[in-house]
C-alpha cells in the first residue's frame, strides 16, 4: 500500500510502498479516505528539535483522519465492518490511575497515532477499537477528517462557561479560528482574536471572531474599548505559545477571569506571577480531547449547527503532499485536507 513515510532522519517525507496491517485482535483496519495536515506533521516533515526526540525512523505520519472498516480482530465487538470512523489519535494505557478514573487525556503513557506508531497518512492503518468514534451522517468525510484539531478547540473553548462573557483568542492557526466559532455559537458576547498573520485573521472573522486584532499593528486596548470590554476579559484561550502573547493575557484578564492554556512554547518564559496571584485569574492547561465527552460535544455541537468547514481553504490528493506541506508551512491557509482515495 501507499503510504507517507518519515523514512530518514532529516527534513521531508517520502511516498513509500509499505506493507499492508494487519489488525491484531482488539484493532480494527481503516481504509482511509480524507486526512488532514496538522502542525505536529510539519515539525515532523521539518525534523525540528522535538521531532528528534519523538518520533522514530521509519513511521507512517498523519493523525488527523477518517475513513471505512474493512477488517476487524477477533475481540472488536463495538465497531463493525461498513462503519465510517474517525479515530482519537491518543491510544491511552487504561490501566494507570488517570485512566482508571476516567482521564484518559491525562494518561502517564498516552502513545501517539502517526507520532510514536504508524498514523494514517496511509491506504490502511489499524488501530484499537477503544479509539474509534463512529461518525454520525451529519459529519460528512471531510468534516471527519478535522475532527481531531476540533476537538483541540472544543476542549479548549468549553472548559470555561462563556455564555454573555468576553472571551480572547490568541492565536489564529486552524484550533483558534474554529474556537472562534464555538464561542460565538454558545454565546460569547466578544469573541477577539489576534495574531500576525492577516490572511488567518480574515478567515476567523468569517468563523465568528467580533473582532481580529493584528498584534503587530493593533492594541489590545483599543480592541477591548470599541468591544466595551472595561477591565479585563473574562475568559481568555491561549492557542499561540508566544512569549510575548503569554506576558500579555495576564494584564488584560478580568479580575477573576480564566484562562486556559493550548498553545506550546517554544522555550521557557518568565511571567509575572503577581499579576495572577492579585487578580486571582484561573488557568488550566489543555491537552487533546477529554475521550469521549469532547467528541460527544463537539456532534452535538455540528447537529445543532456549528458550522467550522470554513476553515478548510485547500485539497490536495496524496500524490500532492509535497505542495500540500508547502502551502501549510507558508501560513496562508487554514485546514488542508488530503484526499487519499
Amino acid at each position: 500500500m501507499k503510504a507517507l513515510v518519515k523514512k530518514e532522519a532529516k527534513t521531508g517525507l517520502w511516498l513509500e510502498d509499505v506493507k499492508e496491517p494487519k489488525p491484531l485482535d482488539h484493532e480494527v483496519l481503516i481504509k482511509v479516505k480524507n486526512a488532514s495536515i496538522c502542525g505536529t506533521d510539519v515539525h515532523i516533515y521539518q525534523w525540528d528539535d522535538w521531532a528528534k526526540k519523538t518520533v522514530p525512523v521509519p513511521l507512517t505520519i498523519g493523525h488527523e483522519f477518517m475513513g471505512e472498516v474493512v477488517e476487524v480482530g477477533a475481540y472488536v465487538n463495538r465497531i463493525k465492518v461498513g462503519d465510517r470512523v474517525s479515530v482519537e489519535g491518543h491510544i491511552a494505557c487504561n490501566s494507570c490511575r488517570n485512566c482508571l478514573r476516567g482521564k484518559k487525556h491525562l494518561c502517564v503513557s498516552t502513545i501517539g497515532v502517526g507520532v510514536h506508531r504508524n498514523g494514517g497518512f496511509a491506504d490502511f492503518v489499524a488501530v484499537p477499537e477503544d479509539n474509534i468514534f463512529i461518525l454520525d451522517d451529519s459529519v460528512d468525510d471531510e468534516l471527519g477528517s478535522i475532527l481531531d484539531p476540533l476537538g483541540n478547540a472544543v476542549h479548549t473553548a468549553l472548559s470555561f462557561d462563556l455564555v454573555g462573557e468576553d472571551v480572547w483568542i490568541v492565536g489564529a492557526g486552524p484550533i483558534g479560528m474554529m474556537a472562534c466559532a464555538i464561542a460565538s455559537r454558545v454565546g460569547a458576547r466578544n469573541v477577539i482574536i489576534s495574531d500576525l498573520n492577516e490572511y488567518r485573521l480574515d478567515l476567523a472573522l468569517q468563523l465568528g471572531a467580533t473582532q481580529a486584532i493584528n498584534a503587530k499593528s493593533q492594541k489590545i486596548k483599543d480592541a477591548m474599548k470599541k468591544g466595551k470590554i472595561q477591565i479585563g476579559f473574562d475568559v481568555v484561550l491561549e492557542m499561540s505559545g508566544s512569549k510575548a502573547a503569554l506576558r500579555s493575557i495576564f494584564k488584560n484578564t478580568m479580575l477573576g477571569g480564566k484562562v486556559a492554556l493550548l498553545g506550546i512554547p517554544k522555550e521557557e518564559i518568565a511571567i509575572d506571577w503577581n499579576d495572577i496571584i492579585f487578580r486571582g485569574i484561573e488557568i488550566k492547561g489543555i491537552y487533546g480531547r477529554e475521550m469521549f465527552e469532547t467528541w460527544y460535544k463537539m456532534l452535538s455541537l455540528i447537529q445543532s449547527g456549528l458550522d467550522v468547514k470554513k476553515v478548510i481553504t485547500h485539497r490536495f490528493h496524496k500524490d500532492e503532499y509535497e505542495k500540500a506541506f508547502e502551502v501549510m508551512i507558508s501560513g496562508r491557509c487554514g485546514k488542508i485536507v488530503l484526499n487519499w482515495d
